[in-house]
């Protein structure tokens, strides 16, 4: 339920349901990551591996309570996912990022410079075909490759 509460105190961030997010926990809990201060959580990042692609991992979402925002917590819950034994595969991260999101940008822009890999971007969900209007075109973020 703290995952649930993150997410909606974290707009524009989609929020889940509470199933889902106890899924993000515990069936994909080896690629996720949390940050906890004095026992409340402040930040997550949740995703999994893609199917079919173990070298790829795709971020659900990067939540940062506003307590926490402007301390680059984002980038260092993404660094020290990335370098626990479960990841030892992963060559490319993607995600979705609404064109508006700028943090997400400018989070992604920064990971990529930071490990010297391309950055590439398509439209994932497009707002009119896959939305029918009713949420933002989803663009497709893919990083990499990383190296080991």
């Amino acid at each position: 339920m703290a995952l649930h509460r993150l997410v909606g105190e974290c707009p524009p961030l989609d929020t889940n349901s509470s199933y889902c997010n106890l899924l993000q926990c515990s069936h994909f809990g080896s690629t996720s990551i949390a940050a906890v201060r004095t026992d409340d959580l402040v930040g997550s990042v949740t995703g999994y591996r893609v199917p079919g692609r173990p070298d790829t991992l795709f971020v659900w979402q990067v939540a940062v309570h506003p307590s926490a925002r402007g301390q680059g917590l984002a980038r260092t819950m993404l660094r020290k996912l990335l370098v626990q034994p479960a990841m030892r595969e992963i060559r490319f991260v993607e995600t979705s990022i609404t064109p508006g999101n700028e943090a997400s940008w400018r989070l992604f822009i920064g990971f990529a410079a930071e490990h010297h890999a391309v950055m590439e971007r398509s439209v994932m969900f497009d707002k009119a075909l896959h939305f029918q209007g009713a949420h933002d075109t989803e663009c497709l973020v893919r990083v990499g490759p990383l190296q080991a």
